[in-house]
C-alpha cells in the first residue's frame, strides 16, 4: 500500500527523518555515558541529582521526540510510492535493526528509573559495553539502505 500524495513530500519527509534519526542516535550514544559517569557518583549527592536532571531531559526532551519523529518520518517514506520494495530483505533487516534500537531505548529508560530510584546495581563496565550496542544497529539500518545487498 503507498499513498501517491506522500510522493511530492518525499524531499521533505526524507530530509525531517534523517534530522530525527540523527538526534535520536545522539541521545542513544550519550545517555549511556551518562550512566558511566553516574555509577562514579554517590547516590543523593548533589552531583548524582545534577546527573538525574540531565539523564530526564536527554531522554524526555530530545530521545524520546526524536525517536517518534522517527518511526512517523520513517513510516512515510515506506508508505512513498516506488521507495520500498518488499520482496528484498534489505528492508527487512534494516526494520529489525530499528526495532532493536527501539527495545535498546526502553532498556536506557529503565535504566534511568533505576538511576532516578538510587537502585543502580550496573557498574561503569556495562555501560560501557552497552553505549556500544547503538552503534553497530546504526550501522547495519545504514548499510541496508544505501547499499541494499539482498
Amino acid at each position: 500500500m503507498t499513498i501517491p500524495f506522500l510522493a511530492w513530500l518525499y524531499p521533505w519527509t526524507k530530509a525531517l527523518h534523517i534530522i530525527a534519526v540523527i538526534a535520536w542516535m545522539a541521545g542513544l550514544l550519550y545517555l549511556p555515558r551518562l550512566y558511566v559517569y553516574h555509577c562514579e557518583t554517590a547516590p543523593g549527592s548533589e552531583t548524582s541529582e545534577r546527573f538525574k536532571v540531565m539523564e530526564r531531559r536527554l531522554y524526555k526532551q530530545i530521545m524520546l521526540p526524536a525517536m517518534m519523529a522517527t518511526f512517523v518520518l520513517g513510516i512515510m517514506l515506506a508508505l512513498t510510492p516506488g521507495l520500498v520494495d518488499w520482496h528484498h530483505g534489505w528492508m527487512h533487516v534494516k526494520l529489525l535493526a530499528v526495532l532493536l534500537l527501539a527495545g535498546f531505548h526502553g532498556a536506557a529508560g529503565r535504566w534511568r528509573r533505576d538511576f532516578l530510584h538510587d537502585r543502580n546495581t550496573k557498574p561503569q563496565k556495562f555501560f560501557r559495553i552497552a553505549n556500544e550496542v547503538p552503534t553497530l544497529l546504526m550501522v547495519v539500518a545504514v548499510v541496508m539502505v544505501v547499499v541494499q545487498p539482498f
